[in-house]
């Protein structure tokens, strides 16, 4: 039994926990009573930037590359840019020793720009078009997933000398919100991809790629999907004596967004990806083969907290309250874990209330359930953790109000990686006669 338990009324002026599940492990509270993150208070950075602004903590991505790199020594971690393609995110990760998944021309244009070595770029997408396709084999990157029959023809005749391409297969496998893109394992066109790129002097078949699905935290489903990989494998190695040595099973790591959520463990994982490697190597008298990944989410998600200013502080038709803010959801609207005053440390009464930003007419809420000091007051700082993957690529335009911009904080510093959109910036679509 403790004090809380013998004298409720201390709950009220007990310390906001800051849950390590959401936050970066960096986030403390200084002497003042504010929020830092690498050393930099929060409301420091929305006092000189402007809300809103995404804070993305650099030690806390290198960490989770890390944490990758140790648990899988001997596998590729490929970082997938598409959670947050930024050139600083890109040589940081690059400088951990991942390679970098793109999906579009203007993603390989930034890793490039950043000066990631294009041999450790893998062009990924569902569906490529011509251009990208073309920018790729130009620029010469190390890897493309090819998931159609048509991209293939496109490849034979853009390639000039021998592109490493890997198949994407559709597994089978039973995935909540699963994405089963690519060749159906042991179909017909399976085999006919197969086929053509084995007739192709200037492709070069490495190996099969697949995407199981997003937020996946069952480590079993990449065991399974590496058992029914390694015997397509076989079988190609068998019938074309094309023996591919690379695996890649994607990504989709679960990651945190509300305290208690499960997440895929890493340790459990690379247990299950081992053993799967020996039994179906052994079953198929298999070599094998280099294992990758691409884990994006796992990997900036809980680097990034986003800031807002607070407009109106507002109570509901049915008697709750809202707290209305500069800024709007993106990306996971209304599944946050919460948010917490960074400007001061509150110590009083609190309430429970939803956040929206200013352009929510439709309901859409960045948060719900928040605990918020009852006293909170227009013109305070609140940050929402855990909006480090796709809140910036998500951002729209929406009303004309440009995109924030994205601050990196490290060492007691903050660094701008990308400025506020502007309206000038928006200005020079327009084509006025």
């Amino acid at each position: 039994m403790t004090l809380l338990d013998i004298f409720p009324s201390l709950r009220a002026t007990t310390v906001p926990r800051l849950d390590p599940a959401v936050w970066p492990a960096d986030t403390h509270y200084d002497p003042d009573g504010r929020i830092t993150l690498g050393a930099v208070a929060l409301a420091d950075i929305a006092d000189q930037f402007g809300t809103p602004v995404q804070v993305v903590d650099e030690a806390e991505v290198r960490e989770r590359c890390r944490a990758y790199r140790k648990h899988f020594p001997d596998a590729e971690i490929v970082y997938a840019g598409t959670a947050l393609m930024v050139g600083a995110v890109a040589r940081w990760v690059a400088d951990e020793g991942l390679s970098v998944q793109v999906g579009s021309c203007g993603e390989l244009s930034v890793a490039l720009a950043a000066g990631i070595d294009p041999r450790r770029i893998v062009l990924h997408g569902n569906g490529k078009t011509l251009d990208e396709l073309k920018s790729a084999v130009r620029a010469g990157v190390g890897r493309i997933v090819v998931g159609s029959l048509t991209e293939i023809t496109l490849l034979t005749a853009l390639a000039t000398q021998p592109q490493q391409v890997l198949l994407r297969v559709a597994t089978g496998i039973d995935v909540p919100g699963g994405d089963q893109f690519g060749f159906p394992l042991g179909s017909r066109s399976f085999e006919t991809a197969v086929a053509r790129i084995a007739g192709r002097c200037n492709l070069q078949l490495v190996g099969l790629h697949c995407h199981l699905g997003p937020q996946i935290h069952n480590p079993d489903h990449y065991g399974e999907a590496i058992r029914r990989m390694i015997g397509e494998m076989s079988w190609i190695d068998h019938e074309y004596g094309l023996l591919l040595s690379h695996l890649d099973i994607g990504g989709g790591h679960a990651v945190a967004y509300r305290s208690g959520d499960a997440e895929l463990n890493l340790h459990d994982l690379a247990d299950i990806l081992d053993d799967a490697l020996d039994a179906g190597c052994a079953r198929h008298r298999f070599p094998r083969p280099v294992l990758a990944m691409e884990p994006g989410r796992a990997i900036v998600a809980r680097a990034g907290v986003t800031l807002y200013r607070v407009l109106a502080v507002t109570e509901t038709t049915d008697g709750g309250t809202r707290v209305i803010v500069d800024g709007g959801g993106c990306g996971r609207s209304g599944g946050h874990s919460g948010a917490v005053v960074v400007n001061r440390h509150p110590t009083g009464a609190q309430l429970t209330a939803s956040i929206a930003g200013k352009h929510s007419e439709s309901g859409q809420l960045i948060a719900t359930d928040v605990r918020l000091p009852a006293d909170l007051r227009p013109g305070e700082i609140l940050a929402v953790p855990c909006t480090g993957a796709y809140h910036h690529g998500l951002a729209s335009t929406y009303s004309t109000v440009g995109r924030p911009p994205i601050v990196a904080v490290a060492d007691g510093r903050a660094t701008q990686l990308l400025r506020r959109e502007t309206t000038a910036d928006l200005l020079m679509r327009e084509i006025l006669e």
